[in-house]
């Protein structure tokens, strides 16, 4: 199994409730080691897709392996392979901190000794050793979410599924479950499979899928999506007034907004080119970079941190 380069691997999968097509005829593949984000609005299809992957919901049509593995034949197999944090908490509201993580990984058969190490590991890596006693439904929901993650990784799965695990997490929070998340893809060439709707997050994923209406409508890594659907701009703030005649005799489309003088770009090597022929006029300006809130808008119509 280690010669395995797609550990995800999804094929024409469809998912229907009576006319509601929430996954619709989708095929996708996750690389080993990779950070792969699924982006789309609420009802979008990125969490029906998660829960077959997990085997809750059962699929309608189509092919699912995990780790080579038919999850129609295999998911037995398949379950330990994954981690998993879910939207919504499933830790149990009145046990401790420290019996919810014990009563995770005794699941699969982790030991004792190699338990209360990895809690010890975790609680330090998540900043929540002062907290380990204390019962869940006493902690906040940025504790609550730390220990989510922290319960996932008990028995250091192969696959991290992320179901907008960092929703309600203050910066610093979201920070400590960043960093732990990528040591261990580090280490261990864990995979992860993310949905979120914070676009900094999307940012740093190798390879991102767009869903909207139960299908794929754009793939691909954050930059080659930001280069075909998010043009960059430069703004220019402070100018010779000679500018304004040079670009009208180039026929160089420009226009004023709140911020300035604003020009559309398709590249950076567009940018290069219009800097070095112009900058002796410039005096003050700024290079806006495509974004991937742009790329959502673009593709959807949607803007996805409104929905």
């Amino acid at each position: 199994m280690n010669s395995i380069i797609n550990i995800v691997e999804i094929k024409h999968l469809k998912k229907y409730y009576k006319e509601v097509k929430a996954v619709d005829d989708i095929s996708f593949k996750i690389k080993q080691g990779e950070l792969f984000a699924f982006l789309g609005v609420n009802g979008a299809g990125k969490t029906t897709t998660i829960h077959i992957i997990c085997g809750i919901l059962k699929k309608d049509f189509g092919e699912v392996f995990i780790h080579g593995f038919n999850i129609d034949k295999d998911l037995d197999i398949i379950k330990p392979l994954l981690g998993i944090v879910f939207q919504n908490s499933v830790l149990d509201a009145k046990l401790s901190v420290i019996d919810n993580l014990r009563n995770k990984a005794y699941l699969y058969g982790i030991d004792k000794e190699t338990v209360n190490q990895r809690i010890d590991y975790f609680a330090k890596k998540l900043d929540f050793i002062d907290i380990l006693h204390r019962p869940i439904d006493k902690l906040s929901g940025g504790q609550k979410r730390r220990v989510d993650v922290a319960r996932a990784l008990m028995h250091l799965p192969k696959i991290l599924i992320l179901d907008e695990p960092t929703t309600g997490l203050d910066p610093k929070s979201r920070i400590l479950v960043w960093k732990l998340i990528n040591d261990l893809r580090k280490e261990l060439k864990m995979t992860v499979l993310l949905t979120t709707h914070y676009m900094e997050e999307a940012n740093e994923a190798n390879y991102v899928v767009m869903m909207d209406n139960g299908k794929i409508v754009c793939e691909g890594t954050p930059q080659e999506l930001k280069r075909q659907y998010a043009n960059d701009f430069i703004y220019i703030y402070k100018y010779q007034n000679e500018l304004i005649n040079l670009l009208n005799n180039n026929k160089i489309n420009f226009v004023f907004d709140n911020k300035g003088l604003k020009i559309k770009f398709t590249s950076s090597i567009e940018i290069k080119e219009f800097l070095f022929k112009y900058l002796s006029y410039i005096e003050d300006f700024e290079i806006i970079k495509g974004s991937m809130d742009t790329v959502f808008l673009n593709v959807t119509g949607k803007n996805l941190r409104d929905e």
